[in-house]
């Protein structure tokens, strides 16, 4: 069994020896479920979990036990189970990181579906997201926890989307709660309260199957309404074992996690993954790495708990790189990124800097949450990594009828994946016979469209050349963005870049780009522009302009947010071609669908004629409205 489990996985050359044993013989656990039930029966009295309250509170933490886990989950499932939730409804997980959360997460898979959501997403996106997975259970931040999150919370609550919400405290929370409101037809109570007198030796219901559904995770909304993907416990369970599986860490590691529960990252890499060799994991507090005060105190916290792996994203790093190495951090072994490109400058710079190894790795929600991973001791220059066992991952051109044209190996194309981590769909709605799921045209003969642009060598190392969406068509001729920032991030001045394209009444659209510089350095855009024309190899690439900004705009778990660079771009074009438009009041833009649209508000006195006139010069949607 143990021979079975655990492979020699050393390096590039042991994948295909690890796939010459079907992955339904290597004896995995059927569900998340059995996945902590098995690290409660072989280490039961072992430390699972380390909850920092907060950052300069790192000495006070919150610990528990693999068999003390097991019995809070036990203990919440049988509330929620008490509360109505059976196998296929989903419970509403909002709140930042916390104690209590982690056992939630893991009951909310065991009684039915977890669905947990960023409670940084407008009301409507959160509406939206609850109607699909009609969840009628909320598992939420309480006022002491985070005042946004339970005002959203409550305010659903009195919307009468739930039928229960069951209220989550901070991390080492002393003192008597405060007194929680009285909303008509819903059930309002703390978690410790509601789940104190249930059974904690075993859970009363069924447990899940590996086809049954786990967990549904939003995909973001950074193109308009977020996507909501299924799980199955088959896809987590085998995606935490192929990262488990390596031979980098062993049972006494220690992993730090920073990343919100909300994140499939956080899910699979830092709660999952450890399950499986009874490894430790120390979790910031509720902010993690947005905490600013964090990074003061992170390498005395590497140091004490004996950190030796990380998972963040790269602006993480690139402000780690910045923070003097006041502690013994030699037990990190290894920095792992993801989420987002990792330009060259900060990795040079974060080794240099600590020593540390920074090893890239490619994932997407779709896939569950890792498809490829680096090996430290063996990096393989511009590479995120090689696919993991049991995954296929290859490159594709997409004809202009949708029909799939296999590339050659080392050739571009759109990366496409398949094997036992693809997701089962979209969530659109859920009817009599469950919840409907659509891959939404992301999936061809079981393989997963990523919508991202790269190669895969002979070896299944893939080497990333940036979204499918990202690209800038101008005039016909395809510019990968990744060409101008990489030129850009050249210069000594420029630690961050991104392009996107602006709208063009000739071309299309045209490339230009956004930088932010190094603390203290001063460029006008011009001359970054001029830096570009030089170095970029195509003359075509070459950014009409560059503006430099106070930060590049993020997403909550750190991914560049380029819908919003299109966005401003598109704005700011429009509003130059409507300077000498009368009664123009305002041009707004968006992103629907993926695709820039406009709007352009006009006064009574404005010349609506005019302003169409411009407008229909451009390839996007829009619309002239006229206000009195």
């Amino acid at each position: 069994m143990s021979e079975n489990l655990w492979p020699r996985y050393a390096g590039p050359a042991d994948v295909a020896a690890i796939e010459s044993v079907p992955l339904a013989e290597r004896g995995l656990p059927g569900s998340t479920y059995e996945l902590l039930a098995r690290a409660a029966r072989l280490w039961p009295a072992r430390t699972a979990l380390t909850v920092l309250p907060e950052a300069t509170r790192w000495r006070e933490p919150y610990q528990c036990t693999y068999a003390e886990l097991l019995a809070d989950v036990h203990r919440v499932a049988n509330t929620l189970r008490q509360l109505g939730v059976r196998r296929g409804d989903a419970v509403a997980l909002l709140a930042p990181n916390c104690a209590q959360l982690i056992p939630a997460m893991l009951a909310a898979q065991l009684a039915g579906i977890a669905a947990p959501l960023n409670a940084a997403l407008s009301p409507e996106h959160l509406r939206q997201l609850l109607r699909r997975s009609a969840a009628r259970v909320l598992l939420a931040a309480g006022p002491e926890l985070d005042p946004d999150a339970w005002e959203k919370a409550r305010a659903l609550a009195a919307g009468g989307w739930f039928d229960a919400v069951l209220v989550l405290r901070p991390t080492g929370a002393a003192g008597p709660a405060a007194a929680l409101p009285r909303i008509a037809g819903t059930f309002v109570e703390y978690l410790s309260v509601a789940s104190e007198a249930q059974d904690a030796a075993a859970f009363e219901g069924t447990p899940p199957g590996p086809a049954e559904l786990a967990a549904f995770f939003h995909t973001g909304g950074t193109t308009g309404a977020p996507k909501l993907a299924a799980h199955t416990h088959a896809n987590e369970v085998a995606n935490a074992w192929m990262l488990a599986a390596n031979e980098v860490f062993d049972e006494d590691s220690v992993l730090f996690a920073g990343l919100p529960l909300f994140h499939v990252n956080a899910l699979i890499v830092t709660l999952l993954t450890p399950l499986f060799k009874g490894q430790r994991v120390v979790w910031a507090g509720p902010m993690g790495y947005r905490e600013p005060a964090l990074y003061a105190q992170f390498w005395r916290i590497v140091e004490h708990y004996r950190i030796a792996a990380m998972s963040a994203v790269p602006t993480v790093y690139a402000v780690l790189s910045q923070c003097p190495v006041d502690a013994d951090i030699s037990s990190l072994r290894m920095a792992m990124v993801g989420a987002a490109p990792l330009a060259e400058a900060v990795r040079a710079g974060f080794q240099a800097h600590t020593g540390v190894p920074l090893g890239e790795g490619y994932g997407l929600t779709e896939a569950t949450c890792a498809s490829a991973r680096s090996f430290p001791d063996l990096p393989v220059a511009g590479s995120v990594g090689q696919r993991l066992p049991y995954q296929r991952i290859a490159a594709v051109r997409i004809e202009a009828d949708g029909t799939w044209t296999r590339r050659p190996e080392g050739e571009v194309g759109v990366l496409v994946i398949s094997g036992p981590t693809v997701f089962a769909g979209y969530v659109s709605a859920r009817g009599v016979g469950g919840h409907h799921l659509d891959a939404g045209g992301k999936l061809v003969d079981g393989w997963l469209d990523t919508g991202d642009l790269g190669l895969v060598d002979a070896q299944g190392f893939v080497y990333l050349r940036g979204r499918a969406k990202d690209l800038i068509i101008r005039g016909g001729h395809n510019i990968d963005p990744a060409i101008i920032e990489d030129a850009l991030l050249t210069h000594p001045q420029v630690v961050g870049a991104a392009a996107v394209g602006r709208p063009d009444p000739h071309a299309g659209e045209v490339p230009v780009a956004y930088v932010v510089l190094a603390p203290g350095s001063e460029v006008a855009g011009e001359e970054l522009r001029a830096w570009a024309y030089a170095h970029v190899a195509e003359r075509a690439a070459a950014p009409k302009t560059v503006t430099v900004l106070d930060a590049l705009p993020l997403t909550a778990v750190g991914k560049l947010y380029k819908a919003g660079l299109r966005v401003d771009a598109a704005r700011t074009e429009l509003r130059g071609a409507l300077a000498d438009v009368a009664g123009v009041r305002e041009v707004q833009t968006s992103i629907e669908d993926g695709s820039v649209a406009a709007c352009v508000v006009l006064g009574a006195d404005g010349d609506k004629a005019a302003a169409e006139a411009v407008l229909s010069r451009y390839a996007l949607g829009w619309r002239v409205e006229v206000e009195p």
